[in-house]
């Protein structure tokens, strides 16, 4: 059993979707701290050639709250300026018509509650990109609330007698393969490799944009082929030299 376990994140980049394409069970993991200067609700497009942000917009924010303690702001106004955003970057793109609705369903729905508005994206774009992965809200597990951090996830992984836990590179210096490994887990970091696909109105290609650039220009199909381009790291030493490394 592979699992893997993250942040719900606004239409995040590739790599996000490689994890879950890797795992058996994806536990989107919403009963953790929200952080403000995060990810959670933002991310980048395309725009005039230029990497641009974009926001779902929330209320009565909090880093002392959870991601499933934050409530959406379904502005109509808002809603609108932001689609038009989108479609006005993108409806050159060779996939717009396909992409865009996905994209429109997504932002148009009425969920209350920011884990929940996240995690039906998450599944909207799965089935789009035809990722099967099981998912999961880390909320309505039955498990010891008391924990945190690395102890926190291995009682996840325990749930499920997970034999492999996947994590994005990025998550490599929070965990230590010796503590997994004497749960029976192997730790095992994903990294993407270089991705790049045509632009429109680009010198140079603009990349870890969000995954609706990616839907824009590209088929289902050659998603798929790049969903599966990542090397898994298992020498963690050396990562870690190159990590610190500046």
């Amino acid at each position: 059993m592979k699992v893997g376990i993250m942040q719900p994140y606004f239409f995040p980049y590739i790599g996000y979707w490689q994890l879950i394409k890797a795992v058996d069970k994806y536990v989107v993991y919403d009963d953790v701290n929200y952080k403000k200067r995060g990810w959670i609700n933002k991310n980048n497009i395309l725009v005039n050639g230029e990497a641009k942000p974009v926001s779902l917009r929330t209320f009565k924010v909090s880093q002392n709250k959870r991601i499933n303690e934050i409530e959406i702001d379904h502005d109509l106004v808002y809603k609108k300026k932001l689609l038009k955003t989108i479609k006005e970057a993108y409806s050159k793109a060779p996939y717009f018509q396909e992409a865009y609705s996905v994209v429109e369903k997504i932002i148009n729905q009425n969920e209350p509650n920011l884990a929940a508005y996240l995690a039906n994206s998450i599944k909207e774009i799965c089935a789009y990109l035809n990722i099967r992965t099981e998912i999961i809200l880390s909320s309505e597990l039955t498990k010891n609330e008391h924990l945190r951090g690395q102890d926190k996830i291995l009682e996840i992984c325990g749930l499920f007698s997970a034999e492999e836990y996947l994590n994005a590179a990025g998550g490599l210096l929070l965990y230590s393969p010796l503590d997994f490994q004497t749960q029976g887990i192997e730790l095992k970091i994903i990294k993407t490799n270089p991705i790049s696909y045509q632009q429109k109105d680009v010198r140079e290609f603009v990349p870890n944009l969000s995954i609706i650039d990616v839907m824009m220009f590209n088929s289902p199909e050659e998603i798929d082929a790049m969903l599966d381009d990542y090397t898994v790291l298992n020498n963690f030493s050396n990562l870690l030299q190159t990590s610190t490394s500046g």
